[in-house]
C-alpha cells in the first residue's frame, strides 16, 4: 500500500488538445433531438468547452486535496481514497461507484459526511471513509488479468478493509457499486456492519396473484425498468458482448469518449433537457477526462463481460439471496431502476430503511449531494439503535 497523487503528464493533456482541436463531426439529422443519442449541436459547444475553456489541473489539484493509495490485492493496482474523520468514533463506510463513473462521484460528500461538525451536522454521524476505484477503472488497474467481477472485487474490497484494520463497517453503492457492495455482504458478513443501495431492480416473479396486486404506480416502476432494457440498454449489450472492439473507437477518440459517457447522464438522471440541469459541466468533463487520460475504456468495459451473469438487469425475473444485515434502500425518481418496496422485501427481509425522494437519478450522491449524505446519516442512526 503506498500513497498515491494524480499527476497526468502535460504531454498527454497536449495530445488531449490536439485531438479536440480537429474533430471530424457526423452530420446532424433535423429535429432528432436525444432520441438518436447526443445531438451533434450539443456535443460540438461541450467539446469546445473542454477544448479552451475546461481546467483538468484545478480538478487534478481537487482529487489530490483527499489521500491516496494504490494497494496490490489479487495481482491488481486498487486506487482508492481513504479519509479519515477528525471524529475517533466515526464509522467506517465504504462506497463504490458504477459505470460511467469514478470516485469523482463522491467529492461533494466527503467533507459533510466525515466532518459534520464543520458543516453544521452532529459529530456523532461522522464516517471514515474509503473510496476506491474498481479495478480497470480510472486509477485502479487490473494488469491485464481477465476475471475481475462483482465477486471478485467484493472480495478485493473484503481485503483492502482488513489491510486498514476495519472490523465493522458499512458497505454503499449504486449501478455496479449495488452489484459489488451487495455481495460484499454475502462474502464478509463478519464485517459488514450494513448495507445501503441506491441501485436495486426488482421484478414480478411470475406468480399470477403478485402481479394482480400490482398498483399503477408500481407498474410504472416496472415499466421504467422495462424502458431501460428495451431502449437504454446498447452500450451495455454491446460492452457485455464486444468489449474489445468498443474500446477501439473511445480509446482513440476523446468526442466519442465523451459522447459515451454523456448521454447517460441524460438519460439516467435528472436531467430534462440537457446533462446539465442534473450535474455541472465541470463534473462531466472531470469523469470523461478520466476514462481518456488512463485509457480505460476498454478495461472499464470488460466489468460488463465479465459481471454480465450477475447482473440482475438482464433478466426479467429478479430474485436475491437475503442478506443477514440490516439494509438500507434509496430511492431516486429519475433513476433507471425504481424498485417497489414490497417486491423488494420479497427476498430481501433485512430491510429496515426505505427513503424515497422528489428529485435526483442514477448519480446520486453527485445530483443531490445533500439528500445523499442526509439519506446515509438516517440509515447509520439504525445500525447504533
Amino acid at each position: 500500500m503506498r500513497p498515491f497523487r494524480v499527476d497526468i503528464s502535460q504531454s498527454a493533456l497536449d495530445d488531449l488538445a490536439r485531438r479536440l482541436a480537429g474533430v471530424r463531426w457526423p452530420e446532424q439529422l433535423p429535429e432528432a433531438g436525444w432520441d438518436r443519442g447526443v445531438p451533434v449541436d450539443y456535443l460540438r459547444e461541450l467539446v469546445g468547452y473542454w477544448h479552451t475553456r475546461y481546467d483538468w489541473r484545478a480538478a487534478e489539484a481537487e482529487l489530490n486535496r483527499y489521500p491516496q493509495f494504490i494497494a496490490d490485492i489479487d495481482g491488481a493496482d486498487v486506487h482508492f481514497l481513504h479519509v479519515r474523520s477528525p471524529e475517533p468514533d466515526a464509522l467506517p463506510l465504504l462506497i463504490t461507484h458504477g459505470w460511467p463513473g469514478s470516485v469523482v462521484e463522491f467529492l461533494d460528500i466527503i467533507g459533510p459526511l466525515t466532518d459534520p461538525r464543520a458543516h453544521g451536522g452532529d459529530p456523532a454521524e461522522a464516517f471514515h471513509l474509503v473510496i476506491p476505484s474498481i479495478p480497470g477503472f480510472g486509477f485502479s488497474s487490473t494488469n491485464g488479468q481477465p476475471g475481475w467481477n462483482g465477486m471478485r472485487v467484493a472480495n478485493a474490497w473484503a481485503e483492502l478493509m482488513r489491510q486498514l484494520g476495519y472490523e465493522r463497517y458499512v458497505a454503499q453503492g449504486g449501478d455496479f457499486g449495488s452489484l459489488v457492495s451487495y455481495t460484499l455482504a454475502l462474502v464478509d458478513h463478519e464485517h459488514v456492519a450494513g448495507l445501503h443501495l441506491n441501485t436495486l431492480v426488482t421484478t414480478l416473479s411470475g406468480e399470477p396473484e403478485e402481479a394482480a396486486e400490482i398498483s399503477e404506480t408500481d407498474q410504472a416502476r416496472l415499466d421504467r425498468s422495462e424502458r431501460f432494457r428495451s431502449v437504454l440498454a446498447g452500450s451495455m449489450k454491446l460492452m457485455a458482448t464486444r468489449p474489445h472492439t468498443v474500446s477501439y473507437a473511445l480509446t482513440d477518440s476523446p468526442v466519442g469518449q465523451l459522447a459515451w459517457i454523456v448521454e447517460k447522464f441524460k438519460d439516467w438522471a435528472d436531467a430534462p433537457r440537457v446533462p446539465e440541469d442534473a450535474v455541472s459541466r465541470d463534473r462531466l468533463l472531470t469523469i470523461a477526462s478520466i476514462f481518456w487520460l488512463t485509457a480505460t475504456a476498454g478495461p472499464s468495459a470488460q466489468f460488463y463481460y465479465e459481471a454480465v451473469a450477475q447482473l440482475p438487469i438482464t433478466a426479467t425475473t429478479v430474485r436475491y439471496q437475503p442478506i443477514s444485515q440490516p439494509m438500507g434502500v434509496a430511492v431516486y425518481p429519475h433513476a433507471p431502476f425504481v424498485p417497489v418496496r414490497h417486491l423488494a422485501s420479497r427476498d430481501l427481509p433485512t430491510i429496515v430503511h426505505w427513503a424515497e425522494f422528489d428529485r435526483g437519478g442514477h448519480f446520486a450522491a453527485m445530483e443531490e449531494p445533500d439528500l445523499f449524505a442526509a439519506d446515509l446519516r438516517a440509515f447509520a442512526r439504525l445500525l447504533k439503535d
